[in-house]
């Protein structure tokens, strides 16, 4: 629903013709937002009452014109109503196309966004996980929820996209929906990319993001040290299931496998290294990128343990692995049990493989970064974190390799 709308007539004078008359047109103000449109009529300027809105006079000529205004008048109106009834976003340009008899061709954000969603939904398995799926649907909800809070229309006319509709749909994250500095930034990310392709295929001229500037927080990653990694590892539990989600759990600490990849695990991708040791071989299924990961002896244990489960032979999978929500709700009683003071989930598992089972015993970043299928160093950045104890230990290296110099006495 728009705020403000005012109509105006004016007699623009810097258009006067060599007869002396100038042309009489019509200001329409939406939101602050002015369009202008000749009436196609001609007076002599100090005829016209701009207080009143019409010509001065009596005559049969001056009372069809002034009949003519008041028409032209009503039928913007009346525009404007079948607008808001067609739940259309009312703006100056479509009001003023739709006056003109102009057909706009109006393209409207939602079925942009949901034959994006298709085609990502058609392509699972192909590029695209479910996950991505899903985050894509969330954010086709929200922006369509913004819209019918913002605007109180269906949909919205993308040529009406501009940095204030970014910066509401922004305050509306935070607002309404209390999602997190992140979270919204990763809505509107999503959202970015839907104007992308508007402005890729010629439908929208500016891009609304230009001056739109925000930063992510960065969040501090749950990871087990090596300490809590032994009391979960040795931990003996009362019940199967407990001792189960354990060593699915323990195994991703080893590999540095996400849940959904564990879950798909099978003998096929399971072979002799270039070591002669065996390696994981799998595509990670969020990013489809290649991970080749040693299996360490913790990890194959565990292998062997289910080699001969009953759920792992019915499945062709090499772990019992649940649903990942029921991994997480038992997770939280193993973090209990084993007195570890930490709101750690599956996911942890993977920052624990980054940071306490490969960097701090020194294998370089590098490394880290291959082995979990990373594109990007920057991203492992954000999983592995250097501990004291691992800067400790080479700087003692390095200490004791100037003290094997003797420059101390060269500077004392």
């Amino acid at each position: 629903m728009n705020k403000t709308f005012s109509l105006l007539f004016y007699v623009r004078n810097s258009k006067k013709l060599a007869n002396g008359t100038a042309p009489i047109y019509l200001r329409i103000t939406i939101d602050g937002k002015a369009r202008e449109m000749t009436t196609k009529r001609h007076i002599e300027p100090e005829r016209w009452n701009s207080e009143a809105q019409k010509v001065n006079g009596s005559s049969e000529e001056v009372k069809a014109l002034n009949s003519y205004l008041k028409t032209l008048e009503q039928e913007v109106y009346e525009t404007q109503h079948q607008l808001l009834k067609d739940k259309t976003l009312v703006t100056t340009v479509g009001l003023k196309n739709k006056l003109l008899g102009i057909d706009e061709r109006v393209k409207y954000l939602l079925p942009i966004f949901q034959d994006h969603n298709n085609k990502i939904e058609a392509l699972l398995g192909q590029g695209f996980a479910s996950g991505t799926l899903e985050r894509y649907k969330t954010s086709l909800r929200h922006t369509k929820e913004f819209i019918e809070w913002k605007y109180m229309v269906e949909d919205i006319d993308i040529k009406v996209i501009d940095h204030s509709f970014i910066t509401e749909y922004e305050f509306y994250l935070r607002s309404e929906r209390k999602c997190s500095n992140n979270t919204t930034l990763k809505y509107i990310k999503n959202f970015g990319k839907i104007i992308r392709i508007c402005i890729a295929n010629g439908w929208i001229d500016k891009n609304p993001f230009a001056n739109f500037k925000v930063k992510l927080k960065e969040i501090e990653r749950v990871f087990l040290s090596k300490e809590e990694l032994e009391a979960v590892v040795t931990k003996v539990f009362n019940t199967k299931r407990l001792g189960q989600i354990r060593d699915v759990f323990v195994f991703s600490c080893y590999t540095g496998l996400a849940y959904a990849d564990v879950k798909k695990l099978d003998k096929s991708q399971i072979a002799i290294g270039i070591d002669g040791e065996k390696w994981i071989y799998t595509n990670r299924q969020k990013t489809d990128t290649r991970s080749n990961i040693p299996i360490l002896p913790v990890a194959q244990a565990i292998l062997d343990k289910y080699k001969n489960d009953i759920t792992c032979i019915n499945t062709g999978k090499l772990l019992p692995v649940l649903s990942n929500q029921k991994m997480n709700e038992y997770l939280k009683e193993i973090a209990t049990l084993c007195e570890i003071d930490k709101d750690f989930t599956y996911h942890t598992a993977r920052h624990t493989f980054a940071t306490t089972v490969t960097l701090t015993n020194g294998v370089p970043i590098e490394s880290v970064s291959k082995m979990l299928g990373h594109k990007d160093l920057k991203t492992t950045q954000h999983y592995a974190k250097i501990l004291d104890s691992k800067v400790s230990g080479d700087m003692k290296l390095l200490r004791e390799k100037y003290n094997t110099q003797n420059l101390k006495q060269n500077v004392s």
